[in-house]
């Protein structure tokens, strides 16, 4: 499998170099250059296979020729073993053909664990394979930030500089962070926004010299390792209700597009997928482009759904690409103007054809809170705050009662205590056992200022397990 840039400009790269590269040299991201596709028959044999095999038929192709069979499988039975479901991502039914999948079963609680778990053990594979020591540096809006560092924190040739907006996560989500205390493991809080910690990550893969000779991995949703794993839940859920010789449909919640493009992928991979339904808060950048045509910046408001308080979408990109029929000169034009100007949009067919597959809803905290209530009273079920966004934008925006709609269930309720509260729901979410002492644990965190010289001298200063790179 070979990987081009969406800019068109980098370096074609294999299996084994996107996952060390992340964003690509002149700035674009990596997708396939072929997006492999199964047969009805094909996808129809899968059905009642365990997790981990399922993922390996899904994502062999994408890493073939990079990593061997015995090895991949091995990979991919330790990463969903720890998993608290044995289903992995189970299904539960909200009302008629309504469904929650549980993306919430790993160890940090967030549908991010599907990706990181995996992520961390393919880096340790590929870097003892290259005797190679590499820098992780991650923004996170909450939950990335955990499931990176309790993906990777065992990596023995990696050092893990997270960064996330101060006082701007919930303290479930702060505390999984840090209180790993790891001789490899960092956290930052800086004082701004997580866009802001985005920009630092970029900028920084844009000119590693301060790293004095080793190199950056990414392990937000641009690292295509992620996208890749995101895809087989897809293909898991479809399964059970009935496809690929029935249909299904998708609300989920998002704010970088990493998520809802893996579903774009499955469908043309050949999953029927009707429906895909971009839900989000009131930073709805992407539902303004979903239903105006209109991608452009905005004041960035915090709310009770912290992991979408993101102003611009990173993956956003890869979705253009496709869009404007793999030109990346045309993806390089559109966000050298995106960059200079703050907005783009899509000639009229090209944007007609985004919403042939994709709808979009954006939801306040007020509906948030009330989708909690009324989901919970209903079914005695309880939503987290994102995945509520996901019902109240199934519940808006199917188009049809026939077809199963699954909202992907992002997080655990446990790590949004207040917008439990807020909702007016008295029974209060309990941490799982094992991180039932988290309270109590000791954390190790440091605030910087919203600088990147300041960040990039910290990270030189701290690496290669707390010596100087």
């Amino acid at each position: 499998m070979r990987y081009i840039s969406t800019r068109g400009q980098a370096p074609v790269l294999n299996f084994e170099d996107v996952l060390l590269a992340g964003l690509a040299s002149d700035g674009g991201l990596y997708v396939p250059e072929n997006l492999p596709h199964f047969t009805v028959e094909e996808i129809a044999s899968w059905a009642g296979l365990p997790y981990h095999e399922l993922a390996f038929r899904v994502m062999r192709p994408f890493v073939a020729g990079s990593i061997a069979d015995v090895d991949f499988k091995r990979i991919l039975e330790e990463t969903y073993g720890v998993f608290a479901h044995k289903a992995v991502a189970p299904l539960t039914q909200l009302g008629a053909n309504e469904w929650v999948l549980e993306l919430f079963q790993g160890p940090t609680l967030a549908f991010k664990d599907f990706a990181l778990q995996l992520l961390g053990r393919l880096l340790d594979h590929v870097l003892a394979k290259r005797n190679e020591r590499v820098v992780i540096m991650g923004a996170t809006s909450g939950d990335t930030g955990s499931a990176a560092i309790e993906g990777c924190k065992a990596c023995e040739n990696v050092d893990i500089f997270i960064m996330h907006p101060h006082n701007r996560v919930s303290e479930v989500q702060r505390r999984q962070m840090t209180t790993i205390l790891g001789e490899n493991i960092h956290n930052i809080a800086i004082e701004g926004n997580f866009d802001d910690c985005q920009e630092m990550v970029k900028a920084s893969f844009a000119d590693q010299g301060f790293l004095k000779g080793t190199r950056l991995v990414a392990v937000n949703s641009i690292n295509w390792a992620r996208i890749m794993a995101q895809i087989v839940y897809y293909f898991h859920a479809a399964l059970q209700l009935g496809a690929p010789h029935r249909s299904v449909a998708f609300s989920v919640p998002t704010g970088n597009f990493g998520d809802i493009f893996a579903g774009y992928l499955a469908r043309n991979m050949g999953l029927p997928i009707n429906q895909l339904i971009v839900a989000t808060n009131r930073n709805d950048i992407l539902h303004r482009f979903m239903s105006g045509n209109r991608y452009d910046k905005d004041t960035l408001h915090p709310t009770l759904s912290p992991s979408m308080d993101i102003m611009v979408s990173s993956n956003f990109e890869r979705l253009l690409f496709d869009l404007h029929g793999r030109n990346g000169a045309a993806v390089a034009a559109l966000m050298d103007t995106f960059k200079a100007t703050g907005q783009l949009a899509v000639e009229e067919d090209r944007w007609t054809e985004a919403r042939r597959l994709f709808d979009s809803l954006a939801v306040g905290d007020e509906a948030t809170c009330a989708t909690i209530a009324e989901v919970h009273a209903e079914t005695g079920y309880l939503l987290d705050p994102h995945t509520a966004i996901g019902v109240k934008a199934a519940r808006e925006c199917r188009r049809s009662l026939a077809l199963p709609m699954v909202v992907l269930g992002t997080a655990h309720p446990v790590k949004f205590p207040e917008a439990v509260e807020k909702a007016g729901i008295d029974a209060v979410p309990q941490l799982p056992p094992h991180l039932a002492d988290l309270f109590q644990r000791e954390e190790r965190c440091t605030v910087l200022a919203n600088d990147l010289k300041t960040v990039q001298q910290f990270v030189s200063a701290h690496g290669n397990r707390g010596k100087p790179l």
